[in-house]
């Protein structure tokens, strides 16, 4: 049974035997307790209504999959033990129960109001992916490292002062989400997430990096922009898959030499720093550079092939002769 976006204001009738229900986007406003008898129910999803409580839905055994973002849910849901993924962003649910279901593998509860996690969740060893943003949490237990099969964790926009070494433990390779928190510092044992492909560590306030981020040598997209940083690691050369760096906001005075060794990175946003000056050797594929409002004066004698380079907000002297060729070449140059 497939209806989404439909505009249902009531349950329609279903099949005793239906194992897929897809009514997400509609006017629903409850749920039928006959929905509790289907027993061939594999799937059910219902984003995006209006619903404010469910029936027991514990007895469908068949259940694996139950989609509930977006609604007006008070009472975290009653599910059975083989459910497996369960979406509750968005939400009202202001606590989570005890005991959490042993099967789960995909958990999303953000945008919930939550400001505590039962110890028992940080059990939950068979997780793939966590979502946790958007809530009310103060701290991470060390408990987290524990979880081995993480693949994504999204901890955004909450309210954490710090998070663990353990979280170094982790086999992170989607994602890390760290953002919007009151991140002061971050631990070297992140240099341990060597599979790791996004990291956003936004709008916190972090003066410095570790040494060990250049050991995370898989990162191909680095988020670092509404912090306080005054330098950058020389060891940030090791990350010769990285294809984007964010640091727009920052208190940057100058880049380190190693920036050259990005073989792979495409776009550089640096605006909003103190920057006075740039290394000599920029990455060899950068495209998009972006300069806006900093200090600079002059140029470096050879930049890369650039598409886009933005130097508004800088007071140049001159006009410096690299612009020429890269204008020749098609490079949007805006001042």
């Amino acid at each position: 049974m497939r209806a989404p976006a439909s505009g249902l204001a009531s349950f329609p009738a279903l099949p005793d035997d239906v194992r897929l229900v897809d009514l997400s986007w509609n006017d629903l406003t409850e749920v039928p307790a006959r929905v509790a008898g289907l027993g061939s129910l594999e799937e059910l999803r219902l984003d995006g209504n209006r619903l404010r409580s469910l029936p027991d839905l514990s007895g469908l055994t068949a259940l694996r999959a139950l989609h509930l973002d977006g609604n007006e849910l008070t009472d975290f849901p009653r599910c059975p033990p083989g459910l497996e993924t369960l979406s509750l962003y968005g939400n009202r649910v202001g606590s989570l129960p005890d005991r959490p279901g042993p099967s789960l593998r995909h958990l999303s509860v953000g945008a919930n109001g939550l400001t505590h996690v039962p110890g028992p969740w940080w059990a939950l060893t068979g997780l793939e992916s966590l979502n946790l943003a958007e809530n009310a949490l103060t701290e991470i237990p060390a408990a987290v490292g524990g979880l081995t099969r993480l693949r994504m964790l999204d901890l955004g926009h909450n309210r954490l002062a710090g998070v663990p070494a353990e979280l170094g433990d982790l086999h992170l390779t989607d994602y890390l989400y760290l953002s919007d928190n009151l991140l002061t510092e971050v631990p070297a044992a992140l240099g341990r997430l060597d599979r790791l492909t996004y990291l956003n560590l936004t709008d916190n306030r972090l003066t410095r990096l570790p040494d060990s981020l250049g050991a995370m040598t898989a990162l191909v997209e680095l988020r670092l922009y509404g912090n306080r940083l005054t330098e950058l690691p020389g060891t940030v050369g090791g990350l010769r898959r990285l294809r984007e760096l964010h640091l727009r906001g920052n208190r940057l005075t100058r880049l380190p030499a190693a920036i050259a060794e990005l073989g792979e990175l495409r776009v550089l946003d640096l605006r909003d720093n103190l920057l006075t000056e740039l290394p000599e050797t920029l990455p060899p594929r950068l495209t998009q550079l972006d300069l806006r409002n900093n200090r600079l004066r002059t140029l470096p004698a050879r930049l890369p092939a650039l598409d886009k380079l933005d130097l508004r907000w800088n007071k140049l002297d001159g006009e410096p002769e690299v612009l020429q060729g890269l204008r020749e070449r098609g490079c949007v140059i805006l001042r």
